[in-house]
């Protein structure tokens, strides 16, 4: 997995994932500041704070559920709490239990939207950055309703 460190937009931004746990439900990331992933004012780029956040979580779930499943990005937003810093770090972490639910919850309805909450934090552990991702994950024999055609 870490070989994701050399894919051209985590190594563009310096963004680096560091640790992934022995099960696959924790991801630890960091991204130093370079020269080429400052803004104008000398703070971290807001692309490459989103882009810290981006894969991970459908990394983890795609992992912990299985092949049984389709797990997409969906969306996210972002929300700036302070000027970036230094060296950002950021956990993405699902539970066991999360995980068992999903897919109870999943066998139920078929598919579902899951948002998960990134805290992008300074060396301080100050939060520098939040990002909502939300995660699209639905079973693969999940059967879409057929649309209704008009006579």
């Amino acid at each position: 997995m870490k070989l994701i460190n050399w894919w051209p937009p985590m190594l563009g931004t310096g963004i680096s994932l560091k640790k992934v746990s022995d099960d696959g439900r924790r991801y630890e990331v960091e991204m130093k500041m370079r020269w080429y992933n400052r803004n104008l004012v000398g703070i971290h780029y807001g692309g490459s704070l989103y882009s810290m956040c981006d894969p991970w979580y459908m990394f983890i779930l795609i992992n912990q559920l299985g092949s049984d499943y389709v797990v997409m990005d969906k969306g996210a937003s972002i929300r700036y709490k302070k000027p970036g810093k230094g060296t950002l770090r950021c956990v993405f972490q699902v539970s066991k239990e999360e995980v068992q639910h999903m897919k109870e919850e999943l066998d139920d309805v078929g598919k579902k939207d899951y948002t998960f909450l990134c805290e992008v934090k300074n060396n301080e552990g100050e939060i520098i950055t939040e990002v909502e991702k939300v995660v699209y994950v639905r079973k693969k024999n999940f059967v879409f309703d057929e649309p209704k055609r008009s006579k």
